[in-house]
């Protein structure tokens, strides 16, 4: 499954948080399955999201191209899936 099929089969089940601060509101909280970065995303939100120890994967596109996917007309930098349960 791609990147963009797992985000929107999480968006489907409404498990998708957006935003750097929601993401880190999840991490700090335990409740995220994987945090997906636009490789445009500003090195300290990077820095400090791949030191968080939840695993990672950087989206081979920008914040416009992630708004898009997730159907909303601004970019975002930063998204996560949210743990099931």
């Amino acid at each position: 499954m791609s990147l963009v099929e797992k985000i929107k089969e999480a968006m489907k089940k409404n498990r998708i948080v957006y935003g750097y601060r929601e993401v880190i509101k999840f991490i700090r909280n335990n409740k995220v399955e994987i945090v997906i970065l636009a490789n445009n995303a500003p090195e300290k939100v990077k820095k400090m999201i791949l030191n968080s120890n939840v695993p990672v994967e950087i989206f081979n596109g920008g914040s416009k191209e992630i708004g898009t996917i997730c159907g909303k007309p601004y970019p975002i930098s930063v998204i996560a899936v949210k743990a099931e349960g």
